[in-house]
């Protein structure tokens, strides 16, 4: 086939693709921490016993859960505008993934919240706490500890969500891959490289997660 690897073109451009990687972490970052919150609300209102909570709840993760994040994606960049709600590419981004991620946490903090012993707030009831200091000081602690495993593959899966950004101009990594593609035309180089990053990047927050894990374990 006579193609001969040469990586030049990308090492040149290695700071772009770290810069592109670094973006990406960020808006991970920042849209996780706002779905985790959006799914914790939601949780606790799918497991009360109000039909106007649950009702809602159950819209919300039933619609996001079914849509394509790439729809979500360009509908907010392109067709929120026209209902007169401006954001530029980050933010319009950060605000659909926060959305996406809240859904979807919310079904994972929902299993960890069902497994919670009713004992326990019981517990809680009896010595004076109040529903609000149940929930904080008991049950979400307890929750979080069960939740970790399935919490870090939902992570991982957010992180490459962040990919999609490229398709509204947002320059993280796989943006950067495609403009370091393009202008050298070094396809298999840019990509490969571009690969690993992504798989360092997940086995770096896999790590990160298990090490949460150990620490929050409950002793046997």
């Amino acid at each position: 086939m006579g193609y001969t690897l040469n990586f030049a073109a990308v090492w040149r451009n290695f700071d772009f693709l770290l810069s592109g990687l670094a973006l990406s972490l960020g808006l991970a970052v920042i849209s996780i921490l706002i779905g985790a919150a959006i799914g914790l609300v939601v949780a606790f209102a799918l497991t009360s016993k109000s039909r106007f909570a649950i009702v809602p709840a159950r819209v919300y993760v039933t619609v996001i859960r079914n849509l394509p994040i790439l729809v979500l994606v360009l509908f907010a960049f392109f067709a929120l505008p026209q209902m007169g709600l401006r954001l530029d590419k980050i933010k319009s981004f950060v605000l659909v993934l926060s959305l996406y991620s809240g859904a979807y946490l919310a079904e994972v903090f929902r299993a960890g919240l069902l497994s919670i012993p009713r004992a326990l707030t019981e517990a809680g009831l009896a010595i004076g706490l109040t529903g609000m200091q149940i929930r904080s000081s008991i049950i979400a602690p307890l929750m979080l500890r069960n939740v970790l495993p399935s919490l870090s593959s939902t992570i991982i899966s957010l992180f490459k969500d962040t990919s999609l950004a490229a398709a509204i101009a947002v320059p993280e990594l796989t943006f950067a891959a495609r403009k370091i593609n393009v202008e050298s035309f070094r396809v298999i180089e840019t990509w490969m490289v571009t690969s690993a990053l992504y798989v360092a990047t997940c086995f770096l927050i896999a790590a990160v997660m298990r090490f949460v894990e150990r620490r929050l374990a409950l002793p046997r």
